[in-house]
């Protein structure tokens, strides 16, 4: 399975722990809620499910008010609503719990940080922690091969890689924010919470990605229809 199959794995099972959805919704879900995953398409999407399916994560129903509307029209399909099981709750929490380097890439973080709500404040202290180690590493790269290259670049080459430069340093700053406010057992509203995130059903229980000018996103594509 790659890298990128498998976190969108994890975001589908994260979702779904929230509550059944069909396809459509889903994917809408991925691309606004996950906007990492804003480039998924349904052709992306349905196999990933039918893994999942055959895995026993999840289940396929039939729709109930689907089911009604499609009865008396001759070949209509009625939408397939999937759910996930105990063994694919289990193994979601399993997927949590983990904070390996993996965690710590771009994609992967943000899926992981977009479920930080689901995740208990110990394993968000290592995720949080390995990802600024990850990038104070790159930002140190960066300086370096600047200095070295820094006479042979025009102005603009120059300033695109102050620009990156830059904006690994706003992450970094952005992060250990973060730190200090999951060490002083605040959640990101400020409040105290105990030692396990408890899901925020009246923001879409994800989490949400970093705001835009805090930390740079993951450049992906633009959507792709289907």
């Amino acid at each position: 399975m790659s890298r990128r199959s498998g976190i969108l794995e994890f975001a589908v099972l994260g979702l779904l722990r929230e509550s059944p959805m069909h396809g459509y919704e889903l994917r809408k879900r991925l691309n606004t809620s996950l906007g990492v995953f804003r480039a998924f398409s349904y052709g992306t999407l349905y196999p990933c499910l039918k893994t999942l399916v055959a895995n026993g994560w999840l289940i396929e129903e039939g729709s109930a008010h689907d089911d009604a509307l499609a009865a008396p029209l001759a070949g209509r399909r009625a939408k397939i609503v999937y759910r996930l099981t105990a063994e694919g709750k289990e193994h979601f929490e399993e997927l949590l719990s983990q904070t390996g380097p993996d965690a710590y890439e771009d994609e992967h973080f943000a899926a992981r940080f977009a479920f930080f709500g689901q995740t208990s404040r110990d394993v968000r202290m290592r995720v949080l922690e390995g990802r600024r180690s990850r990038l104070e590493e790159r930002l140190e790269k960066m300086r370096a091969s600047l200095a070295r290259t820094r006479e042979r670049l025009d102005d603009y080459t120059l300033e695109l890689q102050r620009h990156g430069m830059e904006s690994v340093e706003r992450e970094v700053r952005w992060l250990n924010e973060l730190i200090e406010s999951e060490r002083a057992g605040r959640d990101l509203k400020g409040s105290a919470s105990g030692g396990s995130a408890q899901q925020d059903t009246t923001t879409g229980a994800t989490g949400g990605l970093p705001r835009p000018g805090e930390t740079p996103r993951t450049d992906t594509p633009g959507d792709t229809a289907t």
